[in-house]
């Protein structure tokens, strides 16, 4: 794939860069997990709300979401029964993650409002905290011990997010977006790799979301841990073919985004009926 940056996606592409390589950086330094551990945790609630919304798209419900102190998630929910139904709701956590990270790198490209993608952010995952990690649990009775951290942690993150896009200024608020932008991709193409030699038959068998895949179709775990990292890569490939490009060609108008302006896994013994619950976990 030819790829040549353009003159208007240049100061972009440099937050961009900066926001990646404090990324990477962070994990080089001593205890610097104290700075990167809230962005975890940001990234498994997407990950788990991927679960839940696909449980509740494909007509099934959610018992509860989780969402643990080492920022491992777990999603519950009793699905329609069919296997597409299943297959969607185990792709939505991985697949979810780099989407949500994609779509923010399409909305820095097209120039929205850094303020309004973080309070839009921050609701969503006040909402699928309030609903399935605190709400559903509560009337199902099900569930219980993991509301505190979770309701914790989301309303935490939430507020966080709502104080940035009302306090921040343009310039550090489009950087933050950024920030978020490379913590889903790169979380979920890392969380991908490690599902991927999960789910070698040469290893002991662990709960992923491609066991879950393996036990609803049959096919191994390994073929959909493959396939999720090639979706994932082509997802992330057409997103910076689009960002890369000229805006006037393809996208909107001028952008806050520079640096320099003022800007699940389940253990099942076998496809389920419309009643069995089903667990979908982020285990790493």
């Amino acid at each position: 794939m030819n790829l040549r940056l353009s003159n208007d996606a240049r100061p972009q592409a440099m937050t961009l860069l900066v926001a990646t390589a404090i990324s990477l950086l962070l994990w080089f330094i001593p205890f610097a997990w104290i700075l990167y551990y809230p962005f975890e945790l940001f990234v498994t609630f997407i990950h788990e709300g991927g679960h839940a919304l696909a449980a509740v798209l494909t007509g099934g419900s959610v018992e509860y979401m989780w969402v643990a102190t080492d920022t491992q998630g777990l999603t519950v929910s009793r699905g329609s029964g069919g296997a597409i139904s299943q297959m969607l709701v185990s792709s939505a956590g991985y697949l979810g993650a780099m989407a949500y990270g994609v779509l923010l790198l399409v909305l820095i490209r097209k120039a929205v409002a850094a303020r309004i993608v973080l309070l839009v952010s921050g609701l969503y995952v006040f909402a699928i905290t309030m609903i399935f990690g605190f709400i559903k649990p509560l009337w199902s009775f099900n569930g219980l011990s993991g509301i505190p951290f979770t309701l914790v942690a989301g309303i935490a993150i939430s507020a966080a997010l709502v104080l940035i896009a009302r306090f921040a200024s343009a310039r550090v608020a489009a950087f933050f977006m950024s920030f978020l932008a490379v913590q889903c991709v790169l979380n979920a193409l890392l969380d991908l790799k490690t599902v991927f030699f999960l789910s070698s038959p040469f290893v002991t068998t662990v709960p992923t979301d491609a066991l879950n895949m393996a036990n609803a179709t049959g096919i191994p775990a390994l073929f959909w841990s493959v396939l999720w990292i090639a979706t994932s890569v082509l997802i992330l490939g057409v997103a910076v073919r689009q960002y890369v490009g000229s805006r006037r060609s393809s996208l909107g108008t001028a952008s806050d985004f520079a640096l320099s302006s003022g800007s699940s896994a389940f253990a099942m013994p076998g496809l389920p009926s419309a009643s069995d619950q089903v667990r979908y976990d982020k285990s790493i």
